[in-house]
């Protein structure tokens, strides 16, 4: 776990530190409380989170697309006050899933639902 940053208590993931992944459901924000101003801060696949400053300790990460990507952010020095994985994922309480013989559509219900993932088996 990166220093400067208690994820598991701040984001209330039980199993975060098992897994070294910072979660977040696509289209919500997570708030990111660091112990150090922050001087720079990179985000490896920009379609799948964003992320946002809102103060020099105060990082704001938005989940954008279903995957994974990484998030690092360094202090004045250059150092790595955070260097983790990011999981965007789809919020299972609204979700809608529908199943037609070898493909799978899933949608997401809030307030009105909205295709995000279409996937096909491959015939054997």
């Amino acid at each position: 776990m990166a220093c400067g940053l208690t994820l598991a208590a701040m984001l209330s993931l039980p199993a975060q530190a098992a897994e070294d992944v910072i979660r977040v459901f696509m289209d919500h924000a997570r708030i990111l409380k660091l112990d150090r101003p922050v001087s720079k801060v990179i985000i490896g696949n920009a379609n799948v989170a964003d992320v946002t400053v809102s103060d020099p300790q105060t990082i704001v990460l938005t989940g954008k697309s279903y995957g994974t990507t990484n998030l690092v952010i360094l202090d004045q020095a250059g150092d790595a006050i955070v260097d983790e994985r990011i999981l965007v994922s789809v919020d299972e309480a609204n979700t809608l899933r529908v199943f037609k013989q070898t493909s799978r559509s899933v949608f997401s219900c809030s307030p009105a639902c909205e295709e995000h993932v279409t996937t096909a088996t491959p015939n054997p």
